[in-house]
């Protein structure tokens, strides 16, 4: 067990969570000790298999926090102080610093290197140091030989490389990296690899290329500039056997470059990516407008315009080396296009909507593409574009000379005689042909698509996805084209008529509902269903399940309903969901939104402040005329009071009194009080 652990090695990867150091890590995790043995006769293994120790054990820094760890990293560390990260250094056998992707690790990488051959006096065993550069150090490079302008570059020649302007600091420390190794090569070995632009498992620097292709949206990819450029480019896996062979046979030259065979341009680099993924033409575009384009960063449109042609003289003298694309991007572009969809989950959603007609099917499978933006694909209008697209083939070239002319010209003529003669529909054979050429295209097997109410018999799938021409290139072609997932809608014919009869006339012209034609489509349609084989027997045959969905009601709850259980069966979507623009585009429709709401309860309160201020004047006159009638009705009846009082003073008490104070007045009493009393006294009428 313990000669088993001595051979494990440590290895540091800085950035481990980004694009190149990721897969450079997970391939070297996935190593056998002891596949590079010394016997040139035995077979490389790349790959642990079941009983064998690992060759590497991994564990580096990341960018961004995370709680779960990648399954192939043994441990990472996020914004160590750099005395700790020299600890996790020195515990490591070799370290990779990746500079390739990231220009902000070049001072660490500086650091890293020169604090390490500092301590190489403490090292407790060997330490290899690898600068994994890149080719921009070499983008200002004149050619060797002005006469001989297609002599590669080698290895050899990097001691008269020029650097990018912006790549000034990454030459600056492959000079220090390659300096350091030269003190105490048996325990501090350091190596240089100047990978060329990266590629594969997902797409960095070409990404934008694959995702427009990938995307559709677009009728010719970009290419900017003149595309004459040659870019030298490296599988990101093949790096990564670089960088293995570098750690466990330490060769002698110390200064290496990673590039792959292919010296392609950037133009063919496009194009491949166009006919593999996209709709086969490129369009070239000045410069400037790279610059335009918020997916591509300014670092990235300097890789795209380096031109170089380059040959790694060391890989060539490596046949233990198993290349995965040794002869670059272009030759291989059909496996990197499979790399690219299943590590971006870009996996094409095929489904089938059928049931009986006006049941629902097309504004289901419209919510379902809206849902998983998948393509929607209906007989008429599939035939109508057909139609055009042919046109406008053999009008863009009325002679025919080109061989895709003619083919158009044919196929236009078998369809219109078709039409002619079968009263305005096609033969079957040309409308499964259309259907399938319609299927076959770019849009539908990147996305998916949606087929409506295709196709209507067991005859007609069996033709229209079984494929017996021998002579077929693509022997999956079938495969690409069958629905992966089948839903049979269904309802009563009485909740069909109906719905049929509550349609406006426009809907029921539109869609051939008129009365008579329509129960002649049910009736066909249930007696296709009541024999055997039916088309939901032809997907069962063919390991596809159908899911069937009982239309209760043509609400829009309903149907929301019916896409809920369609994505419990179907998943989540499998694209990219919304680009930048589509989500800045939504985002200000929500601010719209916000604002319209806010405006509309600003408005609303303003209407209820109005009204209640309306009802507060309404009910203070209310109150002031009620007040004003109470004050007149308390005057009234105190004026009332105040005359039976008046009369009755008056009548008995002011004669006596007034005579009473003018006889007071008179006689001038000390007491005037004591004598007016006893004066009513003495003078009262009632005595």
């Amino acid at each position: 067990m313990e000669e088993r652990k001595s051979s494990l090695k440590r290895v540091f990867i800085n950035n481990v969570d980004s694009y190149s150091s990721k897969y450079v890590a997970k391939f070297l995790s996935e190593c056998v000790a002891g596949a590079h043995g010394d016997d040139e006769e035995e077979e490389e293994s790349v790959v642990d298999t079941s009983g064998k120790e690992k060759a590497f054990e991994i564990a580096g820094t990341v960018s961004e926090a995370s709680e779960e760890n990648e399954p192939y990293v043994a441990g990472t560390y996020f914004q160590l102080k750099r005395e700790d990260l020299l600890s996790k250094l020195l515990h490591c056998d070799v370290i990779v610093y990746n500079i390739s992707q990231h220009q902000d690790q070049v001072d660490e990488a500086f650091w890293a290197a020169t604090t390490l051959h500092d301590e190489m006096d403490n090292f407790t065993r060997p330490k290899t140091f690898i600068l994994v550069s890149t080719v921009m150090t070499w983008a200002c490079r004149k050619p060797i030989d002005p006469e001989e302008d297609e002599r590669p570059f080698t290895d050899d020649d990097f001691r008269r490389r020029r650097p990018h302007p912006n790549f000034k600091a990454h030459n600056d420390l492959e000079k220090k990296v390659v300096k350091l190794g030269k003190t105490n090569k048996s325990m501090f070995s350091t190596y240089v690899v100047v990978s060329g632009m990266q590629y594969g498992m997902g797409e960095q620097v070409f990404h934008h290329f694959f995702k427009t292709s990938w995307e559709g949206l677009e009728p010719e990819i970009p290419v900017f500039g003149d595309g004459a450029n040659i870019v030298p480019t490296i599988h990101v896996n093949d790096l990564a056997r670089v960088v293995q062979n570098v750690i466990e046979r330490r060769p002698r030259p110390y200064y290496l470059l990673a590039v792959d065979n292919s010296n392609n341009t950037m133009e063919e680099i496009v194009q491949a990516i166009s006919n593999a993924l996209g709709p086969g033409t490129i369009k070239k575009m000045p410069l400037t407008e790279a610059y335009l384009v918020r997916e591509i960063t300014v670092v990235e449109i300097d890789y795209m315009t380096v031109n170089l042609r380059m040959e790694s003289a060391h890989l060539r003298e490596q046949p233990r080396i198993p290349w995965q694309c040794e002869k670059g991007l272009v030759d291989n572009v059909k496996g990197v296009v499979e790399e690219y969809r299943q590590n971006r989950g870009l996996q094409p959603i095929r489904i089938c909507v059928m049931g009986p007609p006006a049941v629902g099917k097309s504004a289901l499978s419209k919510i379902i593409c809206d849902h998983y933006r998948l393509h929607h694909v209906k007989l008429k209008p599939t035939v109508a574009e057909t139609f055009a697209q042919l046109k406008k083939v053999v009008s863009d070239d009325p002679s025919a000379q080109n061989e895709s002319a003619a083919d158009a010209q044919e196929l236009l003529n078998a369809l219109n005689q078709s039409v002619e003669q079968n009263g305005g529909l096609l033969e079957e054979h040309l409308l499964l042909k259309v259907v399938r050429d319609k299927l076959m295209t770019k849009p539908c097997l990147n996305q998916g698509f949606v087929l409506e109410g295709f196709p209507k018999t067991y005859d007609q799938a069996k033709e229209l996805y079984e494929n017996d021409d021998e002579e077929e290139e693509d022997e999956m072609t079938s495969k690409k084209i069958l629905p992966a997932f089948v839903f049979l809608l269904d309802a009563p014919d009485v909740f069909l008529k109906e719905r049929v009869m509550n349609l406006p006339e426009s809907q029921v012209e539109e869609n051939g509902y008129e009365p008579e034609r329509f129960l002649k489509r049910l009736s066909r349609y249930r007696h296709r269903n009541n024999r055997e084989p039916t088309v939901a027997e032809f997907y069962d045959k063919m390991g596809v399940a159908t899911l069937s969905l009982e239309m209760a009601s043509c609400s829009d709850p309903n149907r929301f309903m019916l896409l809920e259980k369609v994505i419990e069966t179907v998943g989540p979507p499998r694209n990219y969901g919304h680009g930048i623009d589509e989500l800045e585009a939504e985002e200000r429709k929500a601010m719209d939104e916000v604002q319209r709401m806010e405006a509309q309860r600003k408005a609303e309160e303003e209407e209820r402040e109005a009204e209640e201020a309306r009802e507060r004047d309404a009910c203070w006159e209310k109150w002031v005329k009620s007040l004003e009638a109470q004050q007149r009705q308390e005057e009234e009846l105190l004026e009332a009071e105040s005359a039976h009082m008046r009369r009755y003073l008056s009548d008995h008490l002011m004669p006596t009194l007034s005579r009473g104070l003018l006889a007071c007045c008179s006689a001038r009493p000390r007491d005037p009080l004591d004598f007016l009393a006893e004066y009513l006294i003495n003078n009262n009428p009632s005595n």
